[in-house]
C-alpha cells in the first residue's frame, strides 16, 4: 500500500499539499512511449493536435504524459479536459519564464526533487513497480520534475515579494487547521511556536497560488486558444514484425 506523505509531521503535510498543487500545473516537454521490447505488438494510437495556443500546439500525447505523471505522484489523474487546461496554464507560465530568461533548476536540485518523489512511496520497490505500471522511465520522471521545478520557481520569484503573513493569520491557521487535524488523527498537536515557521511557509505558498491563479486568468484572456473537438482515439495496427 502507498504510504501517506504525512504522519502529522507538519513538513510532510504541507509538502503533500504543495506537490498536489504543483502537479496540477506542470506539463510535459516530451511524449511517452508505452511500447516495450520483447512484448507482443500492441495497437498504437495516432497522435493528434488537441489545442492551439497562439502559434504553438498541444498534442494528445502531451495530455497522456501529464496524466501518467499524475498517476505516479497522486495515484490518479484528471480528465482529458482538465489536463488540457493545466497544459494551457503551463504554456503561459513557461512562455513568461522563458521571455524573462529565468534560470532552469540545477542538476543537483533536480536530483533532490526526484528523490522526494521516490520517498513518497513506502519502498524503492513500490516506486519502481508503480513507475513501470504507468509507463514512465527514470528519464521521464526526471524531465517532469525539472519542468515542475522550473515553473514553480518562476511563480515563487514573481509573487513571493508581494506576499505578507501577519501573526494573527498564523494563530488563526493553527487554531482552525493544525489543532483540529491533530485531534482527528488522535494525536497531540505541536505547539504554536514549533509549528510557526511551517505555517508561515504554507500561508505564503497559499498566497502565491492565489496570486498565480488571478494572473493566469488575466493572461489567458490575452492569448488565442483554440481547443479541437474531442475525437475517439483510433488505434492503428503495429506492422512491426
Amino acid at each position: 500500500m502507498r504510504r501517506p506523505l504525512h504522519k502529522f509531521d507538519l513538513a510532510f503535510w504541507f509538502f503533500a499539499a504543495r506537490v498536489c498543487a504543483i502537479v496540477c500545473l506542470i506539463a510535459p516537454e516530451f511524449a511517452f512511449s508505452v511500447a516495450r521490447a520483447q512484448q507482443a505488438p500492441q495497437p498504437a494510437t495516432i497522435d493528434r493536435i488537441v489545442a492551439r495556443v497562439d502559434t504553438d500546439i498541444i498534442l494528445l500525447s502531451d495530455v497522456r504524459a501529464l496524466q501518467r505523471y499524475q498517476q505516479l505522484v497522486d495515484g490518479k489523474s484528471e480528465t482529458d479536459a482538465q489536463v488540457l487546461d493545466r497544459l494551457i496554464d503551463q504554456w503561459v507560465v513557461r512562455n513568461e519564464a522563458d521571455t524573462a530568461q529565468f534560470p532552469h533548476p540545477t542538476p543537483d536540485a533536480i536530483d533532490k526533487g526526484v528523490e522526494r518523489v521516490q520517498k513518497s512511496f513506502t519502498s524503492p520497490e513500490e516506486y519502481e513497480t508503480k513507475k513501470k505500471e504507468v509507463g514512465l522511465t527514470d528519464g521521464d520522471v526526471r524531465k517532469m520534475v525539472a519542468s515542475q521545478m522550473y515553473l514553480s520557481n518562476y511563480l515563487d520569484s514573481r509573487f513571493r515579494p508581494s506576499t505578507h503573513v501577519e501573526a494573527k493569520d498564523i494563530q488563526e491557521f493553527y487554531e482552525k487547521a493544525v489543532i483540529p487535524r491533530a485531534q482527528a488523527r488522535g494525536q497531540e498537536a505541536p505547539s504554536l511556536d514549533a509549528a510557526r515557521d511551517v505555517i508561515r511557509d504554507a500561508l505564503i505558498q497559499r498566497s502565491i497560488d492565489e496570486q498565480s491563479d488571478r494572473w493566469l486568468a488575466e493572461s489567458r484572456s490575452r492569448i488565442v486558444v483554440e481547443k479541437m473537438p474531442e475525437q475517439p482515439e483510433k488505434p492503428v495496427k503495429d506492422e512491426t514484425p
